[in-house]
């Protein structure tokens, strides 16, 4: 039974290792690590301080960038 959950864990480990390279490589995955950096961006330099309201015009400008890409 331990050999039989054994071959299973593995075979479960491999293809999800191969369904995780599989997805790096797609436009997808790109584009969703772009925004995660943009955003945790965003969200360092409201709490620091700096605040969005000062920055309205130039987040407006990265999201239409953004889109045109």
């Amino acid at each position: 039974m331990k050999h039989r959950d054994g071959i299973f864990a593995t075979i479960a480990l491999t293809l999800s290792s191969f369904a995780l390279a599989g997805m790096m490589y797609t436009d997808v995955y790109l584009a969703a690590a772009g925004t995660e950096v943009r955003g945790v961006n965003a969200l360092t330099h409201e709490v620091m301080g700096g605040g969005l309201a000062g920055r309205a015009d130039g987040l407006a400008s990265a999201k239409t960038a953004a889109v045109q890409q």
